[in-house]
């Protein structure tokens, strides 16, 4: 494990505080997650808002580039907003780099009818409206899937457990991890343990979470962490980049998610975005650089899980209950 406390390991401007008198105490080990990806690492990288063919060219070409390298690949207007080709030409693009590739199921309450969600109080949020959003979420599920899609994002604790059942019966491949969208990520550790049970891979949870915090959510549960370096400014615009060795040292095993804020909205996509959607997509991979530099400055740069990996290892489950048949009307004694 690459601690704080382990030689060449160094906290962000630590010589000259020390020198100064001003030096922090040393980090304490208890606060440290004990977990890791299966197969060794304690983090991987995402790099999110890829929102079709193109702007996934352009972030492959970057990361070349830049040398930046990518574990998953995510994107968050939904399987719905892209076409078969498309799709298509995004799994073939991922697989030729033993990328994941991650699409967003949809439809979701922030573009529904119902006028909760733009109440001051949000309403129900991202959460799919009645059982035909919730079926969407699933045509989306299985079109993907059957397209080579190993990874799908969702916003709704009804569609991950629906999707859950779905892979434990054979109906999505076994192979697909499910991930929990950041806007509705929990905030304490009951909650994200409660979404590990339903069936999340990794949970996406807020930016604004300290590493105590992330800290509690590890004494609980092992299950992947997915956290935003720099979020958007709708998920609240933060920048930690001098804070990712202590959140891996907390949160491992996680996600690098190297957002980015000041930027506009590009949901749903569409070729009226293309030029804004490029542009981030390629300063996505820049901050990614940005954060990655400063870990190697740190001494902190060790421990990031075999590119490839994308598995989360042995999770806690609820039982899933084999479904009863259909009532036969005829059948009766």
């Amino acid at each position: 494990m690459t601690d704080a406390s382990a030689p060449g390991v160094r906290r962000p401007g630590e010589p000259v505080l020390t020198a100064l008198g001003l030096g922090a105490p040393a980090p304490d080990p208890a606060d440290a997650s004990a977990h890791s990806f299966p197969g060794g690492g304690r983090w991987r990288t995402e790099i999110p808002s890829c929102e079709g063919p193109e702007a996934l060219a352009v972030v492959l070409k970057e990361s070349s580039r830049l040398d930046v390298p990518i574990h998953r690949i995510s994107q968050g207007s939904g399987v719905w907003m892209l076409t078969d080709a498309e799709i298509t030409e995004m799994v073939e693009a991922t697989s030729a780099r033993d990328i994941e590739l991650c699409l967003f199921t949809g439809p979701r309450g922030t573009w529904d009818i119902g006028g909760s969600v733009r109440s001051d109080s949000r309403g129900a949020g991202l959460r799919a409206r009645g059982h035909d959003a919730v079926a969407g979420c699933v045509e989306d599920a299985v079109r993907a899937t059957e397209l080579g899609v190993r990874c799908l994002l969702v916003a709704d604790e009804g569609v991950l457990w629906t999707l859950h059942r779905a892979r434990e019966g054979g109906i999505i491949p076994a192979d697909t991890t499910l991930k929990v969208s950041a806007l509705v990520g929990p905030v304490n550790p009951a909650s994200y343990a409660v979404f590990e049970r339903l069936g999340a891979d990794s949970v996406n949870v807020p930016s604004d979470l300290t590493p105590a915090h992330l800290t509690e959510i590890r004494r609980v549960s092992a299950a992947p962490m997915d956290m935003y370096i720099e979020a958007p400014d709708d998920l609240g615009g933060y920048v930690r980049m001098y804070e990712v060795a202590e959140l891996i040292r907390r949160g491992a095993p996680l996600y690098l998610k190297f957002g980015l804020s000041k930027a506009p909205g590009i949901y749903p996509w569409g070729t009226h975005l293309r030029d804004v959607t490029l542009d981030t997509a390629r300063e996505r991979v820049r901050r990614g650089r940005l954060a990655l530099d400063l870990l190697a400055r740190h001494g902190a740069d060790g421990d990031m899980a075999p590119l490839g990996s994308r598995l989360p290892g042995p999770l806690n489950r609820f039982p899933v209950e084999a479904s009863a048949p259909p009532n036969d009307e005829n059948d009766k004694d």
